[in-house]
């Protein structure tokens, strides 16, 4: 039994100290008390509050941890996980901070830390596919589409975020990154609109977001990846309304003797517009698709993902497709199963065909499942 900290209580945090206490000791933390207190029907699951932002609180609060998970918000992400490697444990990320987390594959090195990174579903499940089957023949192209989205669609935004609106918005406004013919090329975010099928749901938006991520560094031999988001058909108007109409600029504006950006005001109105209740039914749907050369023959390889809010348990399923990632990777370090020392994006845990079957099957028993296609050219 290891002793476990994580690092924000929110949906998806709370999730993974749920899933993990049952088999750890896990002291979960937040600066929100509301948060924590939802958490204390569990028994031996122990709170704390604690802001992160606060070194010396943080290093103090993870002190005596085996392992420390950051589910923290993005913007908050890179200097919390900096801080938790250099105390020197062991960590599963899931902030999806901006930064580049591979700047600190020197630094965990040094400190003899495995830390394993973007370790939800998209980046996350996404790049660990892509990991394995790069390991076993020539991947030439790769796409991930996914969403999280509401089963009741409610004008004008038709969504709701389990996570903080602000972290959505900055993925609506962060240039995307994609590999075009072995070149990475760089376009707005929320371009390249197309209506996509989904058996189960119908007709969604995906457009173009900095999804990428590590890949972009790790598997420079693909010479074509691209991620894009998925949402019901409206949402993108609506955002670019906003957009247009100023409303996620960050130059302060005077309002009546207060300066205030208009993305402050936006993400405060917007977080009680899209707040995710504990109950409100909702849906995370995945298709990763990659195709290249085996020895024999062109090969094209398709994995759906469709995933439920699970009224047994009460649990989201983002918080479920994310948190049980979190919660499988987290497992592989404390079983000894990934022992390498620096910083493992999925993609490269995923290599190792022992660790990708762990995380499948550790999600199947969670009954979060994936359905294969493969097609032989």
């Amino acid at each position: 039994m290891a002793q476990i900290v994580v690092l924000g209580a929110g949906l998806v945090g709370a999730a993974i100290a749920v899933d993990l206490h049952s088999r750890h000791t896990v002291t979960a933390c937040d600066r929100d008390a509301d948060k924590l207190a939802r958490l204390r029907d569990h028994d031996a699951l122990i709170t704390r509050p604690l802001d992160v932002t606060d070194h010396n609180a943080l290093a103090a609060a993870i002190g005596h941890a085996d392992l420390v998970i950051s589910a923290v918000p993005g913007f908050l992400g890179f200097e919390t996980l900096r801080t938790v490697i250099e105390q020197g444990k062991q960590v599963v990320d899931i902030a999806f901070c901006p930064e580049n987390t591979l700047e600190l594959n020197r630094l965990a090195k040094e400190k003899g830390v495995t830390a394993v990174v973007d370790a939800g579903v998209a980046p996350g499940l996404s790049h660990l596919i892509l990991g394995y089957y790069s390991a076993k023949f020539d991947v030439d192209d790769f796409e991930c589409l996914v969403g999280g989205l509401p089963k009741v669609r409610t004008w004008p935004s038709q969504y709701k975020a389990p996570f903080s609106p602000v972290d959505v918005i900055e993925e609506y406004l962060r240039p995307a990154r994609l590999k075009e013919n072995g070149q990475v090329v760089t376009k707005p975010a929320l371009t390249d609109r197309q209506l996509v099928h989904f058996d189960q749901i119908g007709t969604l938006e995906a457009f173009n977001t900095d999804g990428l991520r590590t890949l972009l560094t790790t598997m420079p031999q693909i010479p074509n990846m691209k991620e894009k988001t998925l949402r019901y058909p409206g949402h993108l108007d609506f955002i670019l309304a906003l957009k247009k109409s100023g409303f996620f600029d960050q130059q302060p504006l005077d309002i009546g003797g207060h300066h205030i950006p208009p993305l402050t005001l936006t993400s405060s109105v917007l977080f009680h517009d899209w707040r995710l209740d504990d109950e409100d039914p909702e849906f995370t749907v995945m298709r990763v698709t990659l195709a290249g050369e085996t020895a024999s023959a062109t090969q094209m390889i398709t994995y759906h993902l469709y995933d439920e809010y699970d009224p047994n348990t009460r649990t989201s399923s983002m918080a479920r497709t994310t948190g049980y990632t979190c919660s499988a990777m987290a497992e592989l370090i404390l079983s000894q199963r990934l022992t390498e020392k620096g910083v493992f994006p999925p993609e490269l845990v995923g290599r190792d065909g022992h660790c990708f079957r762990f995380v499948m099957d550790y999600l199947a028993e969670r009954n979060v499942r994936f359905r294969k296609e493969t097609s032989e050219g």
